[in-house]
């Protein structure tokens, strides 16, 4: 397995973990509301639910991929009502068809005040499926033969 940390342009931290990981293929993601001066965004959860899938998506490009394809998501939040604005611009953030998804409500997150976390998985590498104009098939020899 090749495993590889992706350069993702977010600012580090100091504690042991990247921020996204390519192995074989498959990108995996921990995304949080993190500005570019690496302070967390602690106000309004709309505005967290911006900036951490603006994060996924910089995170995907810089592994040469995209929000398509997201395939899996796990969201993690602090309170149940946090879900509904956060679906509202998830909804906008995702092409269909949507990644699947799966809640849960923590009581806390590592850092004071944020309101979600998520992690993501996506294909982006080898054995990525990639959209293509579909060649008509070329009948074969023995095709044309009954033609005639």
């Amino acid at each position: 397995m090749a495993k590889k940390a992706v350069e993702t342009g977010i600012p580090r931290h100091a504690r042991p973990f990247e921020w996204a990981i390519v192995a074989d293929g498959i990108f995996y993601a921990a995304a949080a509301p993190v500005k570019a001066d690496g302070t967390a965004e602690t106000g309004d959860i709309r505005k967290q639910t911006t900036l951490v899938l603006a994060n996924l998506a910089q995170s995907l490009r810089a592994a040469g991929g995209s929000m398509a394809d997201v395939t899996q998501v796990m969201l993690y939040v602090t309170k149940r009502e946090y879900i509904d604005p956060i679906t509202e611009i998830w909804a906008k953030a995702f092409p269909k068809p949507y990644p699947n998804r799966a809640t849960v409500i923590v009581k806390e997150i590592g850092v004071k005040d944020v309101g979600l976390v998520i992690m993501a998985t996506a294909h982006v590498g080898k054995g990525r499926k990639k959209a293509a104009k579909k060649k008509a098939a070329r009948p074969t020899a023995r095709a044309r033969a009954r033609r005639r």
